[in-house]
């Protein structure tokens, strides 16, 4: 039985790719004293690539884009700190975040959230999409010390929530790190499709976040 739904964050609750996308823009006419050598578009698609969805941190991120254009008068430690300070000023939600989320509290289902990166960067991003009050349990795994796949994360959460791991229901876009993962440490996981993965082996599947009640139902 249902009684816990775990969600992945970042391609999962929030849309990364559209908030990095409006983040690096505004990034780039703010900081344009020190940036407008560089043609604009040409700047936000070289920070996606070197971005690689989130996977490399910024610090290399920003010591690339130095080198390539030989920014000068600002330094990547500057870069890097504007990312911290205004990334989470331009966090977009998946489409029915929040209706979502209150109607699963409204059916009494716990709710938590388990991510990798860096803590007080990724529950900044939480509360920019106010749903931290929306959540029973946060687990970031620079905070954790442990992060995805390791199963350690998973059984973690369940604990927090005070449910066996077979009762929980775990959401993410990583056919890896998110799905298989969550199975392994015995919990049903779902995976939110994503455009890059183009076969992906999951016994649930859902395109948006207004179709886990439904999902629910027929596990229960």
């Amino acid at each position: 039985m249902i009684k816990a739904v775990i969600f992945d964050l970042d391609g999962t609750l929030l849309n990364r790719e559209e908030s990095v996308k409006d983040f690096i823009e505004h990034q780039y006419e703010r900081l344009n004293k020190w940036l407008h050598h560089i043609p604009k578009e040409e700047y936000i698609q070289r920070f996606i690539e070197l971005d690689h969805r989130g996977y490399v941190w910024k610090d290399k991120v920003y010591k690339q884009l130095i080198n390539e254009w030989s920014i000068r008068g600002i330094t990547w430690e500057d870069l890097l700190q504007d990312y911290l300070n205004h990334f989470k000023l331009h966090c977009v939600p998946f489409t029915d975040l929040l209706e979502t989320l209150r109607e699963l509290r409204r059916a009494n289902f716990l709710i938590a959230i388990v991510t990798n990166g860096k803590g007080q960067f990724q529950m900044d991003n939480i509360q920019a999409l106010g749903i931290d009050q929306l959540t029973d349990a946060i687990l970031i795994s620079e905070w954790e010390g442990v992060k995805k796949p390791d199963p350690t994360i998973f059984y973690r959460a369940a604990e927090r929530l005070k449910v066996p791991p077979r009762d929980c229901l775990f959401i993410g876009d990583h056919p890896e790190k998110d799905v298989k993962a969550a199975q392994h440490a015995g919990m049903k996981g779902v995976w939110k499709r994503d455009h890059q993965w183009s076969e992906v082996e999951a016994e649930y599947v859902i395109d948006e976040l207004n179709e886990i009640p439904t999902l629910i139902e027929r596990l229960i």
